[in-house]
């Protein structure tokens, strides 16, 4: 499924399915919502009305089903009918499997989403999932046609008017900030290393107004980012700290994501999107763990950007290593309030909370019910973590250094133990928010990357944008209590969003 081009319109027009195949998805109680007259036009002369009902008939979803209405040109399928508490109420993961299965082929097609209007960003997140831009086949390169999936939004129940221009707009930069996402995990290394990651950063800075701010190689040691710098100094494409700053007028906070693909999708969505009305500085930590003679060794003793120093007892366990040196220049440097850094950091995260769930980890308590709220808003699914650093941190101790990079006791939760060693380089005590994603499970289903996390960060932080949906989608209202209800007894402290 590779090339193809995603349409977002408010009304596909009609054709008949044997010149564009069509499917048909949606929850049974709403597909029975659609009138005839608004599918006619795009099943005749091949499906009648009849047909069109003993369709609807027959499906029974366990969880999902599907039936054929016309050879392999038009299909409808329904999605579950009801989906737990842990679950998105978009059912997103099922839309994206039901895609891939029941689409029939074809140059040139048509979706049409049956769903409530909540549901829509979800739903457009999770169709894009289908649709992979990366491919080395060779048959590929020989195709000339470029393929189109034409998408339209019937919407039931309240707010069940058109879908606006401003809406399809939003769900187009959506899509492709998921779709690029999964482009870049997909690519393989030796195409996506450090020096092509930075031409396309400095291409979306280009494109943004904005000169990236780079530190690379010999300078990350001189400037004492012992992390990066460790982690990339035998690789033969240097080591490097990027960041894409936006800084408007009238800013009342600052934020700062930190991470690698992600960051970079998402920072430039939302920077040259609708706006973002706060300081947002995307924080790209870029290094290659390369095998040399001059590779970290056990035992060596870095010294980080945090001025904390860290002996290695693990050389695998690089991730960590880069990001404590980004989320350390983001508080120090660029004086941020709220830190998210997002990472495949450990294996064991799909222990912990599974393959369709990220796991998060932070500071706040409502910033944690936040990101679960935003995950079930946006199909990115978040599960929390265990933070109890008075517990926990003691698996880094270390007799000749300020703390290991790895854990004593891999049994005891160790995917926790990971997140907290990038937050002890701000600091427990640090009065700011610091949520830290692992999304190592999610970004990937089977051997194909998955976009994860582009839509929960929109989502998530979809009130200081000036897009209309993404408000409707963020969980954040406009004040929020960034420390209520946390474990560490500091003093509370009030930080707007917008």
């Amino acid at each position: 499924m590779a090339s193809v081009g995603l349409q977002f319109q408010a009304s596909a027009g009609d054709a008949d399915p044997q010149s564009r195949p069509l499917l048909l998805l949606g929850q049974l109680q709403h597909l029975h919502r659609v009138p005839w007259s608004h599918v006619r036009g795009k099943l005749q002369p091949r499906v009648t009305e009849e047909l069109w009902q003993a369709a609807l008939a027959t499906l029974n979803p366990n969880p999902t089903d599907s039936c054929p209405l016309h050879l392999n040109c038009a299909t409808v399928a329904a999605l579950p009918s009801r989906v737990s508490r842990h679950n998105s109420p978009s059912a997103a993961h099922f839309i994206t499997r039901l895609v891939r299965t029941c689409l029939p082929p074809g140059t040139h097609r048509c979706i049409l989403m049956v769903c409530e209007q909540p549901e829509v960003f979800a739903s457009a997140c999770a169709l894009a999932r289908a649709f992979p831009l990366f491919t080395h086949r060779s048959g590929a390169s020989r195709r000339t046609e470029k393929k189109t999936v034409m998408v339209e939004f019937f919407l039931v129940g309240q707010d069940n008017g058109p879908v606006e221009v401003s809406t399809l707009q939003c769900l187009t930069s959506a899509t492709e900030g998921v779709r690029l996402a999964a482009r870049i995990v997909d690519t393989p290394c030796n195409e996506m290393n450090t020096d092509i990651f930075l031409e396309e950063i400095s291409q979306v800075g280009k494109e943004l107004g904005i000169i990236p701010t780079i530190i690379r190689d010999e300078q990350l040691k001189t400037k004492g980012f012992g992390g990066i710098y460790g982690v990339g100094k035998a690789a033969l494409h240097p080591p490097a700290l990027a960041v894409l700053s936006h800084t408007p007028d009238g800013a009342t906070q600052t934020i700062a994501w930190v991470g690698k693909g992600i960051v970079y999708d998402t920072g430039g969505l939302s920077i040259k999107g609708k706006g973002f009305k706060d300081n947002l500085h995307a924080v790209f930590c870029l290094a290659e763990n390369a095998v040399g003679p001059n590779a970290t060794r056990p035992d060596d003793i870095h010294l980080l950007y945090s001025g904390k120093t860290v002996e290695i007892n693990n050389t695998d366990a690089e991730g960590r290593l880069v990001l404590a040196d980004g989320v350390s220049y983001a508080c120090k440097d660029l004086g941020a309030d709220i830190i998210v850094d997002v990472a495949t950091l450990t294996g064991a995260q799909g222990i912990a909370t599974g393959k369709y769930h990220a796991a998060v980890l932070t500071n706040s308590a409502e910033w944690e019910a936040a990101c679960v709220k935003a995950g079930r808003k946006c199909g990115d699914l978040v599960h929390p973590l265990v933070y109890c650093p008075e517990l926990h941190f003691s698996e880094f101790t270390s007799a000749v250094a300020d703390m290991k990079n790895s854990v004593a006791d891999r049994d005891n939760s160790p995917s926790s133990c990971a997140g907290l060693f990038i937050a002890s380089h701000i600091g427990f005590d640090w009065p700011g928010v610091w949520v830290h994603l692992d999304i190592a499970a999610p970004v990937h289903t089977g051997e194909r990357a998955t976009g994860f996390g582009v839509a929960l960060l929109l989502a998530l932080f979809g009130r200081a944008s000036e897009d209309p949906l993404l408000n409707l989608v963020s969980p954040l209202d406009s004040e929020v209590d960034t420390q209520e209800g946390d474990d560490v007894g500091r003093d509370s402290k009030r930080r707007r969003l917008v």
